[in-house]
């Protein structure tokens, strides 16, 4: 027996999907306004996770420049049928709910198959019954009356796999477990032994958050819930239980037919969130043909036990460092909307050339920020960057960015007697210069260490050995989810401003975890 740490996929990498293919499984995430979007996990091992590919990455397929950082891409499922891949998933606040199909889940994935007004609300779910019907389960508002926020149902209906459109009858099917059940969403459905079972998440992508079941006999229900509902939650532990927010499962099982669930959860640190809901795992059995995740524990543990296993996946390079060198980009590099196309590669050999597409940050068209997830509390994070400035408005640097209006910088800006390098808070909208000094320089090499909820700041001019201290004690709980609200976790980027013929090379980005 061997022991996975929890979690599985660490920093923003919420709303896990999972399928089996043989020995292979392949895992999804929501990536809301960030584009490549919809990351690809392979993995053998459920130990090892690698990212294979974004299902995402052509701008012909979605449209994000009319999204906000917690907008865009929600909640895709992958499933697999026949040979074919096929990925689910919703643009908000338009677009709705499309289909992407593969061959291979590394890509490339197709353009999308739009569902339309017939299939409203989000997160959904396709189901593939014995007799090779297609079925599209989903949310959306209370059918009959909403009578209060979050009154939402889960509804059924056949999809016409060479059409991609829904056909038949379209009924609601489920409501959720608790009375006057509040956002009942994220639905995924199955059949085992005689029985369909709809899995869905209940009481909001917060602290309330849980994992509910019903059951029934025949596909179109009457479903009926389980009896010691909800299956997995930690909302009744306490807000100092150092995983928050369990909820968004969804079920599979080993070739062994041992099953499990991966599902979402949150790590605070002091309270306050900055790496957004990360993918866990969990052993399930069944009892009386009901799920019961893991038994006797009731709850997500720090390590979950599984098989030895003699088909690993290679262990990740990201496991500690990751982002970019010589200006190569790799799948775990990612922009806000479709602003990876201002990165060019090609114009200085070894150097990333980062073309500005704005002048702030507050705008819902693609920007020159491109970056990483955090993944840890304790971390660096560090780039080279030679910049020019030559107008007032041109900036160029790197960013702690939690979304548009809460975030962290340091930049290179344009100063009449020789340029300046400030560090500058953004909370709520509100600007405020922590550090500034004068730099001589073209080329400088920027760094930025975290420990638990307090950053500083140093910089270096090339050829020198140490750094220098630009800010210290920096309060990072301004960037977390608890006070900037939203779905997404922190990103560690880099950013230029201007106009359009404003340009900054950079040679790398790279983040590296350290022990405490």
């Amino acid at each position: 027996m061997r022991k996975v740490s929890n979690p599985i996929i660490r920093g923003f990498y919420p709303d896990p999907s999972i399928c089996r293919v043989g020995a292979d499984y392949y895992l999804v995430n929501s990536s809301f306004a960030y584009f490549p979007g919809i990351p690809v996990f392979h993995s053998r091992d459920l130990e090892h996770w690698n990212q294979i590919g974004n299902a995402l990455d052509r701008v012909s397929q979605v449209d994000l420049s009319d999204c906000l950082v917690s907008q865009g891409i929600y909640a895709p499922t992958i499933r697999y049928h026949k040979g074919l891949f096929y990925i689910i998933t919703t643009k908000v606040p338009t677009g709705g709910n499309f289909i992407i199909t593969a061959k291979d889940p590394a890509g490339p994935w197709s353009d999308a198959y739009m569902l339309g007004e017939t299939a409203p609300g989000i997160d959904p779910s396709l189901f593939f019954d014995e007799d090779d019907r297609c079925y599209f389960i989903g949310t959306r508002p209370n059918s009959e009356s909403e009578a209060y926020f979050g009154n939402w149902e889960i509804y059924l209906q056949e999809l016409d796999l060479k059409k991609m459109k829904l056909i038949g009858q379209c009924k609601s099917v489920w409501q959720g477990a608790m009375r006057n059940a509040y956002w009942p969403e994220g639905p995924h459905l199955y059949k085992k032994d005689g029985y369909y079972y709809i899995l869905t998440a209940e009481g909001g992508t917060e602290r309330n958050h849980s994992i509910m079941i019903a059951r029934s006999k025949t596909l179109w229900g009457p479903y009926e819930g389980a009896p010691q509902n909800p299956i997995l939650t930690h909302r009744h532990l306490g807000t100092d239980y150092p995983v928050q927010c369990v909820g968004h499962g969804d079920f599979f099982h080993t070739p062994e037919n041992d099953w499990y669930m991966v599902m979402l959860g949150m790590r605070p640190c002091k309270g306050y969130t900055s790496l957004g809901r990360e993918t866990f795992l969990a052993k399930v059995e069944w009892e009386n043909d009901w799920p019961v995740v893991n038994k006797g524990i009731g709850r997500l543990e720090e390590n979950v036990i599984l098989p030895d296993s003699t088909d690993k996946e290679p262990k990740s390079i990201e496991k500690n460092v990751y982002g970019f060198r010589d200006g190569l980009l790799t799948y775990n590099v990612i922009s806000l909307r479709g602003g990876l196309c201002a990165a060019d590669s090609s114009a200085r050999s070894g150097w990333l050339r980062l073309h500005a597409k704005s002048e702030s940050f507050i705008t819902t068209c693609p920007i020159s920020l491109i970056g990483v997830r955090q993944k840890d509390y304790h971390y660096s994070v560090r780039t080279k960057m030679e910049f020019e400035p030559r107008a007032l408005h041109d900036k160029a640097g790197m960013v702690l960015f939690q979304n548009e209006e809460s975030n962290l910088t340091i930049y290179k800006k344009y100063h009449s007697e020789g340029n300046l390098l400030t560090v500058e808070s953004n909370i709520g909208g509100q600007n405020s210069v922590i550090a500034q000094v004068m730099v001589h320089q073209d080329i400088l090499e920027i760094k930025f260490v975290a420990r638990e909820q307090k950053g500083e700041l140093l910089f270096r001019y090339e050829g020198d050995k140490e750094f220098h201290l630009l800010a210290e004690n920096i309060d990072l709980r301004s960037y977390s989810t608890e006070a900037a609200g939203g779905f997404t976790g922190c990103i560690l980027g880099i950013f230029v401003f201007g106009n359009h013929n404003v340009s900054a090379d950079f040679k790398y980005l790279i983040y590296e975890a350290f022990a405490i």
